[in-house]
């Protein structure tokens, strides 16, 4: 079929998009104005209205980014796309849609990578099954998580909010129904969908949420300004507006890979974390899915570590080291018993990332799930890939939710995966954005979790003894 050319309105101008197969996708579509120059570590403000029609054939510049290191970066696509006007959202939806249910995705990456154009989120597959599908682009980084003196908290998440009241106010053009967005987010996404339930003015806007792997947590600004204040150090420059505005972003990402060089979770690497803000985020995301009346999806992977950790790193860490970052964590001793009773087998490395897992992802899902009046569905994402011997690790489950195991980047994971397992999953989601009802039993009393894998299942809370332990 021949590509054909749509144009829409929306409130900012004309757009020309590209329409091929019976899907149309607008891309590039600024939601806010690019954050450089005097807008530089300042709220996002409207976007720019265009007077000519503008062609939206092309996805718009990423965020300032560094490429993942070392190993990281042969398991997990980076992403390089210049330019200012870093605030935009891509539109994908069926031909002649109307009033249809809609989905916005935020992308993961620790908060300081990834963007929307990687291409395992494109957006056709959720088009096809009748969902208008909005990725977005935020600040990352220090641009978008500093602390500092006189900037507000928390610009990436305000340009999300931002990016979710524009989706609001323009998707009818798209086709899409604003009393229906469901948002979804995974890893640093998952915990910007979570803190969107904690904020008054984007609640209201949302009908569901699926949070994929996303830590719920927000820190205290003291904890959250040490990384700016010794990024501020490197840098020479105070940490304030002027100070961090005074340096490109080029260098402040130099700076941030020497401060992060040679630094692990188990270590203490500095990272990027949301920060608890009256103005931004009142309360912490897990608070906010907990007191929001959306249903909700969310879960985990069953080997979330193997993503950050290496099979030799794991091996390496002897009985003493295990020790010492179970109590570093404050993870109790009936915690790891119960753990090596799920786990016999494991060496302490495995037992350790189990741990971890469950501390920093699934126990505060359950936690969550647990705690909610609204529905809740749980899941836990099983399947294991024998690359790089990743396992069941973190981000594996993309590929699946978006039916892409085709993808270049779905196969920097997985050579070869289960379709059914990717049919059935996509299916579920788009199930659930469609009627805010998940395919299998809420979690509720009984504490149902839907296990993702060759056999798929319903089951009760695998692993509880430990979990309940750890929380």
């Amino acid at each position: 079929m021949a590509m054909t050319h749509p144009t829409t309105r929306i409130s900012t101008g004309e757009l020309i998009g590209r329409s091929e197969d019976g899907i149309e996708r607008f891309l590039g579509v600024p939601y806010a104005a690019a954050p450089f120059g005097e807008r530089r570590f300042r709220l996002p403000e409207p976007a720019v209205a265009w007077s000519e029609p503008r062609d939206a054939a092309e996805f718009g510049p990423a965020a300032p980014q560094s490429a993942y290191p070392g190993r990281l970066g042969t398991i997990l696509p980076s992403i390089h796309r210049p330019g200012d006007d870093i605030l935009t959202a891509n539109i994908w939806a069926p031909e002649g849609a109307e009033s249809l249910p809609v989905v916005m995705w935020i992308h993961g990456g620790a908060f300081e990578r990834g963007g929307a154009a990687i291409e395992i989120y494109d957006g056709t597959s959720f088009a096809k099954s009748g969902v208008v599908f909005v990725s977005i682009n935020y600040r990352l980084g220090a641009e978008g998580f500093s602390v500092l003196e006189d900037v507000p908290r928390n610009l990436g998440l305000e340009d999300a909010a931002a990016a979710l009241r524009w989706v609001h106010q323009e998707i009818a053009a798209f086709g899409g129904d604003p009393a229906r967005i469901t948002v979804m987010g995974e890893s640093a996404g998952g915990s910007l969908t979570a803190a969107l339930t904690a904020r008054a003015d984007t609640r209201p806007l949302m009908a569901g949420a699926i949070v994929q792997s996303g830590p719920t947590s927000a820190e205290p600004e003291a904890k959250g300004a040490k990384l700016s204040n010794d990024l501020a150090k490197r840098l020479g420059v105070p940490a304030t507006r002027a100070g961090f505005a005074s340096v490109t972003p080029e260098a402040i990402l130099m700076a941030r890979v020497q401060q992060a060089a040679g630094k692990s979770v188990l270590s203490g690497a500095p990272s990027y974390v949301l920060t608890l803000d009256q103005q931004s985020l009142p309360i912490t995301p897990a608070q906010g899915l907990i007191e929001s009346e959306m249903p909700l999806v969310i879960g985990a992977n069953t080997q979330e570590y193997r993503l950050w950790f290496a099979p030799e790193a794991l091996a390496a860490i002897s009985g003493f080291k295990f020790f010492l970052a179970t109590k570093a964590m404050k993870i109790s001793k009936a915690a790891v018993t119960a753990a090596k009773q799920d786990w016999p087998a494991e060496n302490h490395g495995e037992l350790l990332g189990q741990l971890i897992t469950d501390r920093l992802l699934r126990g505060p899902a359950i936690l969550a799930a647990r705690n909610r009046q609204a529905p809740s569905y749980v899941y836990e994402f099983a399947w294991r890939t024998p690359k790089h011997k990743l396992g069941a690790a973190h981000a594996l489950e993309l590929g699946f939710t978006f039916d892409a195991l085709q993808s270049d980047d779905a196969k920097m994971m997985a050579d070869s995966a289960p379709q059914q397992l990717a049919d059935l999953m996509h299916a579920d989601w788009v199930s659930f954005i469609k009627t805010g009802a998940a395919s299998w039993t809420r979690f509720a009393a009984d504490e149902q979790v839907r296990i993702y894998d060759e056999q798929s299942q319903v089951v009760g809370l695998p692993r509880k003894q430990a979990l309940d332990a750890l929380l």
